[in-house]
């Protein structure tokens, strides 16, 4: 995939907002480079929705699990594709052209020089899941049952998926190796699918359910449907109320993977290559 030239530093106007106007300069980067930017808008908007219209009207399928259907497909391509590969591949390049150590002799503190190649990918995602969900419920399907939960959800995955970008790129050499180290996470996130889950064994649908697609994939499923991703199609939706008490796992498994992910990032995190 296309990387990014390091973003320029000189006037970007360091002081009082120093997050802030490392924001801006990794935008104009971000928006240069027309790759990302219809990997950003194109693809997390367009094949959601292609879905939506395809299955709406499939015999056997509910309005409501066609609409969390789409909004998983976005999310998965939004978390993964956008935030995730794009706050790797940035961080991974900053640091090997000596960004990153130069940034750190300004005035951003270290975690605004972190949080910065997210922030572009973040407004394209928030922007993006305000499109698919404006789209396929003015297109007629059921009111979400607790759209709160799709809000927690949005929230939680740019959070952890960046969060991973970041743990990621200590064990990344260079651009190039993100296509490989990014492996892992891509291949956790696919098996935390609802469509994977129903076919796993109980006892390894029951471990994946801890993973942080997974976590993401129930929050939907609950602010949609009002029920778990992978619950019965007998089972009963609850109610708005009912809602908050079954998003207890996956708001620990986000906890979880948010703390983990920061402690690899404290303590592997690496500033610079050229040793």
């Amino acid at each position: 995939m296309t990387t990014m030239s390091p973003p320029t530093t000189a006037g970007v106007g360091f002081g009082r907002r120093p997050l802030t106007a490392l924001s801006k300069a990794e935008y104009r980067q971000f928006r240069r480079n027309k790759t990302l930017v219809i990997m950003g808008t194109v693809f997390p908007v367009a094949l959601p929705l292609i879905t939506f219209f395809l299955t709406r009207n499939t015999s056997g399928t509910s309005a409501a699990e066609v609409a969390t259907n789409g909004l998983e497909m976005f999310a998965l391509m939004a978390f993964l594709f956008v935030q995730y590969y794009s706050v790797l591949s940035l961080i991974t390049t900053r640091r090997g052209e000596g960004v990153l150590k130069r940034l750190r002799t300004g005035e951003a503190s270290d975690w605004q020089i972190q949080a910065a190649p997210a922030v572009p990918s973040a407004l394209l995602t928030v922007i993006g899941g305000g499109v698919v969900v404006g789209v396929i419920y003015g297109a007629g399907s059921p009111a979400p049952i607790n759209a709160a939960a799709l809000v927690i959800a949005l929230v939680a995955g740019i959070i952890v998926f960046s969060l991973l970008g970041l743990a990621t790129s200590a064990f990344t050499k260079n651009a190039e190796a993100a296509q490989i180290t990014s492996m892992p996470v891509m291949i956790l996130a696919f098996v935390g699918l609802t469509s994977i889950r129903d076919v796993l064994p109980d006892r390894m649908a029951g471990i994946v359910d801890w993973t942080p697609f997974a976590a993401l994939s129930d929050l939907i499923s609950l602010g949609a449907s009002g029920k778990l991703a992978t619950a019965d199609e007998a089972t009963a939706p609850t109610d708005f109320a009912g809602t908050f008490t079954e998003m207890g796992q996956p708001l620990a498994t986000l906890g979880l993977w948010t703390v983990l992910t920061l402690a690899v990032i404290a303590t592997s995190f690496r500033w610079d290559d050229r040793r």
